[in-house]
């Protein structure tokens, strides 16, 4: 088949060397997969399988697709007006972490349940333990402030085989905590990892979401808003995403020692400047920015430690 001029490209060269979406989706095999599928697929002018992205419940119903052919995941789904994940982004996020433990690790990949990660954030979806259980075996906590997020994603554990043994949910009962009352005094994590609300209101969230939409030529309603937009507080919160991570590095000084890495996702190029600064106020030992790429979408995470080289080895010398 002829490919479209704005069709995905034949393979995604941006994405993680391992992640198991570089290539084009092959909705063929998907379908086979996910019969239910097929009904969001038509032909275009060159023949193509064409998708409509913009259509929430193709979007979820394509993520269905994914996590069953690659994840074996044969039950997923989340409540309506809830964030509906990227998967291939998503993936690239646990990927470049398992690096990031390599080269901690002098060169030996971090496979099984001696790593364990905490989710800040966690969501409805659950999509980071998923992907990371799978794809490593990772053992997993994921913490979120939602009761119904919560319940929804603990019903994805316990309709998928094995997922309760390796993925633990916790609530966060405060509202401007983000490691204080979840994290106990003995638990040990290798890695947090946070995807954080981006904007600082509910108006500043539903104008980026009409931007984007505008942005590609699409005409987006109230109720489509909703659908794609998400709830409150996987949106925004005070400060946006800078005063959530700056919230964050502050806090992470509490639980130094009972973490090898820190980590978030960081949208904004130009909040970089003063993560840095916040980190050198807390004496971070060790920072490092890993930068990431999902089509034109640029992205980056920032990871901190505060234990030295030798600490680092030490640690996980305890896992070999």
């Amino acid at each position: 088949m002829s490919q479209a001029p704005d069709a995905e490209p034949v393979e995604k060269i941006n994405l993680h060397p391992r992640n198991k979406h570089r290539n084009r989706y092959d909705f063929e095999l998907l379908i086979q997969t996910s019969p239910q599928l097929k009904k969001y697929l038509k032909l275009n002018t060159y023949h193509d399988s064409a998708f409509d992205f913009t259509n929430p419940s193709a979007v979820k119903a394509l993520n269905q697709a994914l996590l069953k052919q690659y994840y074996q995941l044969s039950n997923w789904d989340i409540p309506a007006n809830y964030l509906c994940p990227p998967v291939p982004g998503r993936a690239d996020y646990i990927h470049y972490l398992a690096d990031l433990l390599v080269k901690t690790k002098t060169n030996m990949m971090p496979i099984g349940g001696q790593i364990r990660v905490l989710d800040i954030g966690v969501g409805a979806n659950a999509i980071y333990p998923l992907i990371g259980q799978r794809e490593y075996g990772w053992y997993f906590t994921g913490v979120d402030i939602d009761p119904k997020a919560l319940a929804n994603a603990q019903h994805i554990l316990d309709t998928n085989y094995d997922l309760n043994t390796y993925i633990t949910l916790r609530l966060q009962p405060s509202t401007t905590a983000i490691f204080k009352t979840v994290v106990n005094p003995n638990d040990r994590f290798d890695l947090t990892m946070c995807n954080p609300p981006f904007h600082d209101s509910k108006h500043a969230a539903s104008a980026g979401t009409r931007r984007k939409w505008q942005n590609l030529g699409k005409n987006i309603n109230h109720a489509q808003i909703l659908n794609f937009g998400g709830q409150n507080t996987e949106l925004f919160c005070e400060g946006g995403e800078l005063g959530f991570i700056a919230h964050m590095i502050k806090e992470s000084t509490q639980i130094k020692t009972q973490c090898l890495w820190f980590t978030t996702l960081v949208s904004k190029a130009a909040n970089l400047t003063s993560i840095y600064r916040t980190l050198k106020q807390v004496n971070a030992v060790n920072v490092k920015t890993i930068n990431m790429a999902q089509g034109q979408k640029k992205s980056r995470f920032v990871a901190w430690t505060f234990l030295s080289t030798s600490q680092q080895h030490a640690w996980l010398k305890q896992k070999v």
